[in-house]
């Protein structure tokens, strides 16, 4: 679990009014202390990737223009790019209505994979739609990737 009391080093508003009309940036983290972080491209507005950010990750990515994150599954702090030379730039941070999401615009450095598996965007395939559920099936909409995985990461990584 990410450090739920850091909230800090961000302001807490005392009402709803404040909070969506406003001008402090006061995000609002769940129960596990995590804000859910869109990330689109800033050049086309391709959607790249859904993470999350806990206080540490959005204080660093506000202070040094890189996108970090937490890492639900490894319970770790984890700054994108880092391994796999992907760095996430980030050109525009928004927050949504009541500021329990956030919205980046990046740029993404090197081979322009955001995706651990070398493809752009994580949002590689389609769910087919007009049948039964549990019936179905998948499309790729971006079928190759950019670059191998072994090549970002090493051949025993994750990204």
């Amino acid at each position: 679990m990410s450090d739920t009391n850091a909230a800090a080093p961000f302001a807490s508003l005392p009402d709803k009014a404040s909070l969506e009309e406003g001008e402090t940036f006061a995000p609002r983290f769940d129960r596990d202390g995590l804000v859910t972080a869109i990330v689109t491209d800033a050049d086309d507005g391709a959607v790249l990737m859904v993470a999350h950010m806990n206080a540490e990750a959005l204080r660093l990515t506000v202070e040094t223009g890189i996108a970090h994150y937490w890492s639900r599954s490894r319970q770790s702090l984890w700054k994108k790019g880092e391994t796999s030379g992907s760095l996430q730039e980030v050109r525009e941070l928004l927050v949504d209505c009541d500021q329990d999401a956030v919205l980046l615009k990046v740029a993404v450095a090197g081979s322009g994979a955001s995706c651990h598996t070398g493809r752009r965007s994580c949002f590689y395939r389609a769910v087919d739609l007009r049948g039964p559920a549990s019936e179905a099936g998948l499309s790729y909409v971006e079928p190759e990737p950019l670059v191998s995985p072994s090549v970002l990461y090493g051949a025993d990584q994750d990204a």
